[in-house]
């Protein structure tokens, strides 16, 4: 029974004490939360340690390309409801990361874990979830991500036989396809705004049809599943048909989406969705994104957008123009190195709000932004971006490095 946690072996101790050394030392360093490094230290002393520490909690582990930070802080706050919580917050989402969150959950009744989509058929090996919630599967870090028809195949696989309960989005594609080999599958209808990884049917390779909100492959009969949880609107449709509110404040339609899943996983350990939704009210802002910050006697709402299928969804909830928008891309290493991406996003969307453009590539992004015939004005900081911006909130989308800086630097 999760809550019983069993001693950890004399290794698997000394594994997680040196764990927190490294992170201790990393924080006093500068250098972030140390997650990350304690997490790397710990497995290379006890390569089995994520199995052990997660050994006495009920797992919940959501995997995506969107999405999946905010759907695990929204899970986590409604199984509160039931018991304490241990989660990965901050998003370090690969095994290192997910091994120091979950080491330090001794006392907790669940794990609710982000995992990184390429990880997760690993990581749902070493933890045993009671739940899998999966979200969408877009494009993504061009240079390093597998190709999304792949990804999907490695969940597929990866999910074969799985004794969890599979918690996924019923208006995606792969992720129907990927999760159609779980034995116990939960459907949820959220929609897919970004369609344009899903025109192929991932079974046989036929043309998708795609009639209003329905979806089939005209050549091998594989087809929307029918949902037993749907977005609608406002509110969640539970498998009974009753409705409930939606209680948010985070923005946007894609964050109900969110909500929704978040509902049906509660569900699953017996949260009821009235409480469940209720909880995740207390939600303002997850690891930044959506929070208003003050910076030179400005209003600035920072935002993370880190592929196409992201920055459709943020289009969708700025304040609509003359509110000015501060664009920032850069190309490190965990952002991926090929902005070929950009020229996938409908920046005409843009049109009418004042733009500023900073970040590494912010002569990539001026070159798709000059295309799509929108104006804007690049700006070498972000003070100077905010300096020049017309009066109102301004909206500032980054990808995922470009989000730190502005985090930094709007948030001191």
């Amino acid at each position: 029974m999760a809550g019983n946690q069993e001693p950890l072996s004399p290794r698997a101790k000394l594994a997680v004490t040196a764990g927190k050394a490294a992170a201790a030392v990393s924080r006093a360093a500068g250098r972030g939360s140390g997650s990350v490094i304690g997490g790397k230290v710990a497995l290379r002393l006890d390569p089995d340690l994520l199995a052990q520490v997660a050994h006495h909690l009920d797992v919940v582990l959501v995997s995506a390309t969107n999405g999946k930070t905010t759907t695990t802080r929204l899970i986590a706050e409604a199984l509160r409801a039931n018991g304490g919580v241990v989660s990965n917050a901050l998003g370090a989402n690969m095994p290192a990361g997910i091994t120091s969150a979950l080491a330090g959950g001794s006392e907790a009744q669940y794990g609710v874990i982000e995992v990184d989509e390429k990880y997760l058929d690993g990581v749902a090996r070493d933890v045993t979830p009671k739940a899998i919630a999966l979200l969408n599967l877009s494009r993504d870090q061009l240079d390093r991500a597998a190709e999304t028809r792949m990804l999907a195949e490695r969940w597929r696989e990866g999910l074969s036989g799985t004794k969890a309960v599979v918690i996924a989005n019923a208006d995606d594609p792969l992720v129907v396809w990927a999760a159609s080999s779980a034995p116990n599958v939960v459907w949820v209808a959220v929609g897919q705004e970004w369609k344009d990884d899903a025109w192929s049917c991932p079974a046989c390779g036929g043309v998708m049809q795609r009639p209003d909100d329905d979806w089939f492959c005209g050549e091998c009969g594989f087809r929307r599943p029918t949902p037993s949880w749907a977005l609608s609107g406002d509110e969640v449709l539970d498998p009974h048909g009753s409705a409930w509110p939606i209680k948010l404040q985070l923005p946007g339609r894609a964050n109900k989406a969110n909500a929704t899943t978040s509902a049906a996983v509660a569900a699953a350990f017996g949260v009821p969705p009235q409480t469940a939704l209720e909880r995740m009210h207390a939600v303002t802002a997850v690891a930044g994104r959506y929070d208003v910050v003050s910076y030179r006697g400005r209003e600035v709402r920072l935002l993370l957008a880190k592929n196409p299928a992201g920055w459709l969804e943020t289009f969708s909830l700025i304040d609509a123009p003359p509110a000015p928008v501060i664009l920032s891309v850069n190309a490190r290493g965990a952002d991926g190195t090929d902005t070929s991406w950009l020229w996938d996003v409908d920046y005409g969307r843009l049109a009418g709000h004042p733009i500023r453009v900073i970040g590494d590539r912010k002569l990539d992004l001026a070159v798709r932004l000059e295309v799509a015939g929108v104006d804007f004005q690049v700006c070498e900081s972000a003070a100077e971006a905010v300096s020049a911006c017309p009066p109102g909130r301004i909206e500032a989308i980054a990808n995922y490095t470009a989000f730190q800086d502005l985090r930094r630097v709007v948030g001191n």
